[in-house]
């Protein structure tokens, strides 16, 4: 079997995230303890609706201030929320080398918002990748079936041919059932064997 396509994960594999660096950011606005603002901002239907491109940045903005009742700017509350991610150098020195053999391809659950703020932070890395695949552009979200098949579209081959790296396990097995060889990525330094184990040549 050739590998042709190699498909990443954004969050937590290429860069790191924690959404409680925007809770501590945005906590000094409303009453609520940052346990009640996380949950509202990131643990509802409306945060699901925007990964899924149901909703825009602003109605998502509106309705998130008013359920956490933020008291603050909509450009203080985007400069909050978009302040989480950090980069992975395990995962961004491996890209570059995997280039010139291989279509590179993003398959990342995530919201306009944050997708426009780790396209310029990490310009340099994701310079390599072919297509960057988002949730919001696909109406999807992994692990549902719909999610891989928009990926898919953007592969450029057939489904065995392709290697997914993901943090987690619940995304590889959906991908494992769709046809994709899956490998779950641990910030352990093995990705690079798990890599040529797969059959991807570094």
């Amino acid at each position: 079997m050739a590998i042709k396509t190699v498909i990443f994960d954004f969050g937590n594999v290429v860069a790191f995230f924690d959404h409680s660096r925007a809770v501590a950011r945005l906590a000094g606005y409303t009453e609520f303890p940052p346990v009640e603002i996380a949950l509202k901002l990131y643990g509802s239907q409306i945060e699901d609706a925007y990964e899924r491109g149901a909703i825009d940045t602003a109605e998502y903005v509106r309705e998130a201030k008013l359920d956490a009742r933020l008291t603050c700017t909509d450009e203080q509350f985007l400069a909050a929320f978009v302040a989480i991610f950090w980069r992975n150098l395990e995962v961004c020195d491996l890209i570059p080398r995997l280039k010139p053999k291989y279509r590179i391809v993003l398959a990342s659950n995530t919201t306009r918002a944050h997708f426009d703020a780790y396209s310029k932070q990490f310009a340099d890395v994701l310079a390599h990748f072919d297509h960057l695949g988002t949730s919001f552009e696909a109406r999807a979200r992994k692990p549902e079936p719909a999610f891989c098949a928009h990926i898919q579209e953007h592969a450029y081959c057939e489904p065995h041919e392709c290697v997914f790296v993901d943090d987690l396990p619940t995304n590889i097995e959906a991908a494992e059932r769709f046809g994709w060889t899956g490998i779950v990525y641990r910030a352990d330094g093995t990705l690079a064997d798990k890599l040529l184990s797969a059959g991807v040549e570094l």
